[in-house]
């Protein structure tokens, strides 16, 4: 097996070995739903300081049966990528609260497909102005969260369209 920090055409998963795939078989969705925990990217992106949100977050996902990992804070596009890149994530949630989304989701999306990671889920919360929103979701982002949204919508819907779809 060659090690993740080299290029490889094709990445092979934790779970397809888990599931018995070597890395030229074709891995069919069945091999996938093994029964691992969903792995969630949680970043901080850009100069804003406030991570009160993303860990609250965290811990909720995690409390949820999620395997999370924090990145902390002021992480930029190449970094949040190359922890889902290393972690294995099924899934990406940037806490955003300084208006910079316009400026990291564009590289962050960019990076994620050059590295074959654009079956990650993307997610995004906190203040994104109503009018970027088609945008971004025309960027890839999947789920945008508001202030006020419920945990558990968060939730139910990270388990419904990460790219394992693996039930908590």
């Amino acid at each position: 097996m060659q090690s993740r920090g080299h290029a490889t055409p094709r990445r092979v998963h934790r779970r397809q070995f888990a599931a018995g795939v070597g890395p030229r078989r074709k891995v069919k969705e069945e091999d996938i739903r093994v029964s691992r925990t969903l792995r969630v990217v949680i970043a901080k992106p850009g100069l804003d300081g406030h991570d009160r949100g993303a860990k609250v977050i965290a811990r909720a996902l995690r409390d949820a049966g999620m395997e999370v990992i924090y990145t902390g804070l002021r992480q930029t596009p190449e970094q949040i990528v190359a922890a889902a890149l290393q972690e294995d994530a099924d899934a990406i949630g940037l806490s955003i609260l300084s208006g910079a989304h316009n400026h990291i989701v564009p590289r962050l999306m960019t990076l994620l497909k050059e590295k074959g990671l654009d079956d990650v889920l993307v997610v995004i919360g906190g203040i994104i102005p109503d009018v970027d929103i088609p945008a971004l979701k025309e960027q890839g982002v999947r789920g945008i969260f508001l202030p006020g949204t419920p945990m558990q919508d968060i939730i139910e819907f990270i388990r419904a369209h990460a790219r394992t779809h693996v039930g908590g």
